[in-house]
């Protein structure tokens, strides 16, 4: 009897102590997420030296390069047109509001001044200059919050070992071990979260790559929320989250979708969610890449992510001189205009009560509903909702009001013509 009773007290204690080691996010960490849910809109900066060869961020792998003489790119790295402050600008003037860049990729070159490794922009290349520093800088300057990429995978280093399913042709000898290369991880995490003011969040990439090895994520993540408990924490693993992480992302997707392929696992979650998305077909700068997506086909991705509960996180590929191309300049203005007038109708609201239809999505704020028609080829709009009573129903970009029938089956809209906006936005205020 004596045995059970010790025996059940030890379990006990075990799960008690299992509960106390379960992740409970600060009130900062919390308040960060809502922030993140109203943000709607943010750059993703895919830049690094693989740059200079124009031809993806991958180019080190999909090519078999050497990597020794890839090394060799950072001697002649001189992005002299690079301006922290014109990048930021570009964003805010889109009407984003957070800016994700790229600190470490895939190919291990680390675009800041890092003391765990020379393999940097400061050490490795003429330019000398640290260019997260600049970037950190200019978001604080001009209100926007600042996110950091994070390569899990390393091709250039010999501890990451054993290799993974990608940059296996390299020409890598292997040497160190597996928690060498962890401590480096943790080390550059710390320089991040500690040398550059406060951080909105880190992008972890690359879990993928081995997801059967030991990548002591908790121990990761309980680093990064000691260092800053308000940082947000996303894993680009494409499951469902795992415990310690504060948003969700979906690659080239929104959530429910899975039409890039990288989603079959990944349940919606009730966390804050993203979905990233390149404006052409690259996320790095290639040269041969000029099929950029249409300015219309970029906002209805923003709203049907705004539809879904979801960010848009938009890509820009610098190129190697640190310009963005102009295809990209251009789409992003044109978002910025267009978002100047709706972008009321996007930021700081949710997903609608109405869920995504054949004709478009609706957002929600407060005691009004946005009615987002992006496909529409009639006059009359049938909407699944009949259990508030209406106070007013108009055509949001002018006020002129809008008719409309109550029915057994909804509320059915009665347009004056067939939509031909980007976004015809209806807006219903409920009494």
């Amino acid at each position: 009897m004596k045995n059970i009773f010790i025996t059940t007290l030890l379990f006990l204690t075990v799960v008690f102590c299992s509960a106390q080691e379960k992740y409970v996010p600060s009130q900062e960490n919390l308040t960060n997420r809502e922030w993140f849910r109203d943000a709607k809109f943010g750059m993703f900066i895919h830049w690094g030296i693989y740059s200079m060869l124009a031809d993806g961020e991958w180019v080190l792998t999909n090519k078999s390069l050497n990597e020794a003489e890839y090394q060799k790119l950072a001697d002649g790295f001189y992005p002299s047109k690079f301006n922290a402050d014109e990048w930021v600008r570009i964003a805010k003037d889109a009407g984003m509001k957070y800016i994700c860049f790229t600190s470490r990729h895939h190919d291990g070159f680390s675009m800041f001044d890092t003391k765990q490794s020379d393999y940097n922009i400061v050490k490795a290349t003429p330019f000398k200059r640290d260019v997260i520093k600049e970037l950190a800088e200019a978001c604080q300057k001009h209100g926007l919050k600042l996110f950091f990429y994070y390569s899990h995978i390393d091709w250039h280093r010999p501890d990451y070992y054993p290799w993974g399913r990608t940059g296996r042709n390299t020409g890598r000898t292997p040497s160190g071990t597996w928690e060498d290369y962890l401590k480096f991880m943790d080390a550059q995490l710390t320089e991040l979260l500690t040398n550059y003011g406060p951080i909105g969040g880190i992008w972890f990439d690359g879990w993928w790559d081995k997801p059967d090895a030991d990548w002591q994520l908790e121990r990761q993540y309980t680093l990064i929320h000691r260092l800053q408990p308000g940082c947000l924490i996303g894993n680009n693993h494409h499951k469902a989250p795992f415990e310690g992480e504060d948003f969700q992302m979906f690659e080239r997707d929104l959530p429910g979708q899975n039409k890039a392929g990288y989603s079959a696992d990944a349940e919606i979650s009730a966390l804050p969610l993203e979905s990233c998305e390149t404006m052409n077909n690259t996320w790095g700068y290639n040269i041969n890449d000029r099929n950029f997506k249409s300015t219309k086909q970029l906002i209805h991705t923003l709203v049907g992510a705004a539809g879904n509960n979801a960010n848009l996180l938009l890509n820009v590929g610098p190129r190697p001189g640190g310009d963005f191309p102009e295809g990209s300049v251009r789409h992003l203005k044109e978002i910025g205009e267009w978002m100047r007038t709706y972008g009321e109708t996007i930021q700081g609201t949710r997903a609608g009560i109405i869920p995504q239809q054949d004709w478009g999505v609706t957002t929600q704020k407060g005691n009004k509903l946005y009615i987002h028609i992006l496909n529409l080829n009639k006059t009359e709009l049938l909407l699944p909702t009949t259990d508030r009573k209406i106070k007013s129903i108009v055509c949001f970009k002018d006020q002129t009001p809008v008719k409309y029938k109550k029915t057994k089956e909804g509320i059915l809209l009665q347009l004056n013509e067939v939509p031909t906006d980007i976004d015809h936005i209806v807006e219903i205020i409920w009494k």
